[in-house]
């Protein structure tokens, strides 16, 4: 997880106390879609950190429609929000307009929120375009002096924006997910691993990786950890770091000189001089 500053630990949990009573009084008196985007605006600069007046929009038109709220940050849109009723039931469906609205905006993150419940979606740029669910946070639930939970807010903040603290925690979740994990179970080098330890437990047993792979893959992982779409990407993703890392090493051993014998120095042997009588 990132570090946080002490400043912005002290803003996060002093403010989490402070908007905690003001979502439950919206939440008692069911309050309308146009009251929580103010509620959601006030969070936004209050408890993450985000300019009102110059950072937070709602001026953002796409193809004549119009996206609840921006995070814009030197002319660039960070977040695309959208904004629920507070008393709503938040559902991927509802954050696809905001998705749609990334592509042509360029946008790499949706936030859809209805100011209790913060969901932040990670757009990918393919055809079609979609997206993943990479968290969901629920203020209410939140404890001010827990570490974790303020180390989760983080993520959001405009300090964690400028330290790309949201794309260092999905790459985490991504390194952590079934998927990922599956992959590099059967990944060659951990395959090696495991026959290795087999020989050592069992050495008249004779057993190929390919065997090894089929029992992980037909007996050991669920069927969607190792042939979804994801399991693919994961095992791409570790074949390309894999790939890398062997290209880094024949590189560094093609540059390194070759190490020649240290040559020894010897001093030649003094003459002996006989002491005169």
């Amino acid at each position: 997880m990132a570090q946080v500053p002490n400043k912005v630990a002290a803003r996060l949990s002093s403010t989490i106390k402070r908007f905690q009573p003001i979502i439950n009084s919206a939440k008692s008196r069911d309050a309308n879609e146009s009251d929580t985007v103010i509620i959601v605006t006030d969070m936004l600069s209050e408890v993450f950190g985000y300019d009102k007046y110059s950072e937070i929009t709602s001026e953002c038109s796409i193809r004549g429609t119009w996206c609840d709220l921006a995070i814009k940050i030197d002319g660039r849109f960070e977040y695309l929000i959208e904004v629920k009723a507070i008393g709503s039931e938040l559902k991927d469906g509802h954050a696809k307009q905001a998705v749609d609205y990334s592509a042509n905006k360029g946008t790499d993150w949706v936030i859809l929120t209805n100011a209790e419940i913060w969901r932040i979606y990670k757009v990918t740029f393919s055809k079609p375009i979609n997206s993943e669910l990479i968290v969901e946070i629920n203020f209410s639930e939140l404890n001010p002096k827990k570490a974790d939970d303020v180390e989760l807010l983080y993520n959001l903040t405009r300090e964690g924006l400028m330290k790309s603290a949201l794309g260092e925690f999905h790459t985490q979740q991504q390194a952590l997910s079934r998927f990922f994990m599956g992959a590099l179970v059967i990944s060659t080098p951990v395959l090696e691993v495991i026959r290795r330890e087999l020989r050592r437990i069992s050495p008249d047993v004779r057993i190929d990786l390919e065997q090894i792979k089929a029992v992980l893959i037909n007996d050991v992982l669920k069927r969607e950890v190792v042939e979804s779409e994801k399991a693919e990407e994961a095992r791409k993703k570790i074949n390309r770091a894999t790939g890398k890392l062997l290209r880094a090493r024949e590189a560094k051993q093609s540059i390194e000189p070759e190490k020649q014998p240290e040559k020894i120095e010897t001093k030649p042997e003094s003459e002996e001089i006989e002491p005169e009588i």
